[in-house]
């Protein structure tokens, strides 16, 4: 009853802004599911160099790792046990970051994975750099020891500042940038921190819930999260304003580059940022897992992982993909 009821809301509330929603050009489709662990991101380079990184199964292979190249794909093993990766970013040619619990961070660079020493021992939720030697990690405990770690090329060290409420009660979620000097991380209540080259300013959000995720480009700043329904606002320099109507499902991932944007959550829901500025239900819907996080690549392709993540242990991993088709093999 939950999942139809938190749909049919979602709908009727955004039919006053579109009709429709991501109809026209490619559709969704599932690239793979069931796998034995969640899939927690996505990122790549390019359509055709994407990783995809999850839980562990807890079967002695530790957690999924996979590689697409355009024509197939590759399953890494990366040396660790009984860690789940909640994160993967990088840069083209590398090097490549992972990031998850018990304070993990690994690079993987020509082939080669190597753990880093961190700071701390909490989950790292989200990592986002403007560069190989000046990368952020955020994270925490889930429900509180917030904490933000900068790497500068050699260490990881504690970055000053999180506001006193996060670092005891809260948890920095996700974090995302447009450059060194304009970084945004989203927080427990409704927090948002802006790093602008000098001071981390607190920006928050009117509302109560968790910001699980935060993504932009050159016009606007997105987060999204909620508690028992989602919350989406936009920032276009002139602070944060909703821009979804309450009642939908929680939404825990967004991606935006400079002319999509899409929020994904609950219930495999997926929304779409229109070019009239409104979101909508982007169709179709090919999957009933939560989905976690969303990414877009260079090339305008989709791609949203989830499964069961919320409590261990993790399992039914899911990626769904909309562009051009891509096979699991």
């Amino acid at each position: 009853m939950r999942t139809g009821l938190a749909r049919c809301v979602l709908g009727i509330a955004l039919l006053a802004a579109a009709c429709g929603g991501g109809d026209d050009g490619p559709s969704w489709a599932v690239v793979v599911e069931d796998q034995p662990a969640a899939l927690l991101s996505a990122w790549g380079s390019s359509a055709t160099d994407v990783w995809v990184v999850g839980g562990d199964p807890r079967d002695g292979t530790g957690p999924i790792v996979h590689h697409y190249d355009g024509a197939s794909w590759t399953k890494l093993d990366t040396g660790l046990r009984s860690v789940d990766l909640w994160w993967v970013t990088g840069f083209a040619g590398g090097p490549i970051f992972m990031s998850g619990s018990n304070g993990t961070i690994v690079k993987y660079q020509n082939g080669v994975f190597e753990k880093l020493a961190t700071p701390g021992t909490f989950i790292v939720y989200g990592m986002w750099g403007a560069a190989p030697d000046d990368i952020w990690a955020v994270g925490g405990s889930g429900g509180g020891n917030g904490f933000i770690w900068r790497y500068n090329g050699t260490a990881w060290t504690a970055f000053p500042g999180v506001p006193t409420d996060i670092s005891s009660q809260g948890t920095c979620w996700k974090v995302n940038g447009r450059s060194a000097s304009d970084v945004w991380i989203s927080a427990t209540s409704g927090t948002t921190l802006h790093w602008n080259g000098s001071v981390l300013e607190r920006m928050d959000v009117p509302v109560e819930a968790s910001l699980l995720s935060v993504a932009g480009n050159a016009e606007r700043f997105v987060t999204v999260g909620g508690q028992s329904d989602g919350v989406l606002y936009e920032n276009d320099g002139s602070g944060w304003k909703s821009a979804l109507p309450p009642g939908g499902p929680k939404l825990t991932g967004v991606a935006v580059s400079e002319d999509q944007a899409y929020a994904v959550g609950e219930f495999g829901s997926v929304l779409r940022r229109g070019s009239s500025g409104g979101w909508t239900i982007d169709k179709p819907h090919v999957t009933d897992q939560n989905l976690h996080a969303v990414w877009i690549d260079p090339a305008g392709g989709a791609w949203a992982v989830g499964g069961h993540y919320d409590t261990p242990p993790m399992s039914a991993g899911v990626l769904i993909h909309k562009g051009d088709p891509v096979s699991f093999q």
